[in-house]
Parts: C-alpha cells; sequence; structure tokens
C-alpha cells in the first residue's frame, strides 16, 4: 500500500502522456465542450481526481497516485507558465476568441464552426439582457466556452470630457 508498485519513470510517462493526448483532443472539440472550463483546466482536474481515486481504491498503491498527482500538476504549472511567457505556446493550447456576431449580424460560419445553433446564441443574448441581436456591436465565444458581448449603445469614454467632474 505504501510502496510504489509502478516504476517511477512509468507513472510519470503515463501522466504526460494522457496529458498531452487530452489537451490535443481538447484543442481540436469545440469551445463549448468543456462547459465554462478551459481546457487546460478540464484536462487536469479530469486526470486528478482519476489519479486521485486510484490512490483510495484497491488497484494502486498510495505513492503510485501520488507520483501521478505531481506529474500532472507540474505539468499544468509549466503549461501556464509556458502560456503566460510564450504568446506562440499560448496559441497552440488554447484556442482564441472567435467572433459570431459583428454590427448586429450573425457570422453563420463561425456559428457553424462553434455549433452554436441560432436558439441557443438567442438564449444567450437573453442571458445578457438583449432581445435583439441588433443590439450587439460584436459577440465572441472565448477559449473558455463563454460567450462575451458588447452592446451597440455602449461608449467607451475617450478621456476628453470633464462632465460630472467637480471644478476647482
Amino acid at each position: 500500500m505504501f510502496e510504489l508498485q509502478t516504476p517511477i519513470l512509468e507513472l510519470i510517462l503515463r501522466g504526460a502522456l494522457l496529458f498531452v493526448l487530452f489537451m490535443a483532443l481538447f484543442r481540436i472539440l469545440p469551445r463549448r465542450t468543456g462547459g465554462e472550463l478551459a481546457p487546460m483546466d478540464l484536462v487536469f482536474l479530469l486526470l486528478v481526481t482519476e489519479s486521485a481515486s486510484h490512490s483510495l481504491g484497491d488497484f494502486d498503491s498510495l505513492p503510485d497516485g501520488a507520483v501521478q498527482i505531481v506529474t500532472l500538476m507540474a505539468l499544468n504549472y509549466l503549461t501556464n507558465r509556458l502560456s503566460f511567457a510564450s504568446p506562440g505556446f499560448m496559441r497552440l493550447v488554447e484556442h482564441a476568441p472567435i467572433q459570431i456576431i459583428r454590427d448586429g449580424q450573425a457570422i453563420p460560419r463561425n456559428l457553424r464552426r462553434e455549433l452554436l445553433t441560432a436558439e441557443e446564441l438567442r438564449s444567450h443574448l437573453r442571458l445578457n439582457g438583449i432581445d435583439d441581436i441588433a443590439q450587439v456591436k460584436s459577440a465572441y465565444v472565448e477559449s473558455d466556452g463563454r460567450l462575451s458581448v458588447i452592446r451597440a449603445d455602449e461608449e467607451t469614454d475617450q478621456g476628453g470630457g470633464d462632465e460630472g467632474s467637480p471644478r476647482a
């Protein structure tokens, strides 16, 4: 129970290969597959849970599970660090946001690409307090699958006016 039953290098390689395999699979699936978790977070959560469950059961020793969990944590940390340090690596492991509405018009090609139906789009817009697509300047499916919406009536402050500020 407290001895390694599998060679440590094999445990590390198993964890690393599964991490890379799941990352590759989630990279090619539509963004909404993971709910509101980024693919990297979902992979990490799935694999750590699986490693821990085997350690708690009768199948593996505690050290086997601990080695796999530490391996996955290290890979997750390394992936996060590399994503932060390298925009190219970040593009490799995460989806870029994709625009699905431009100037009040849906972009059908991008909706198909994300497997997002017109009804699902309307539902997301209603959740954002929008009842007509014409009220939307732009909308994106973000890398974690969430929808971000910019209303057409939202204006950005350019910093030029002093209305409402006290005068000296």
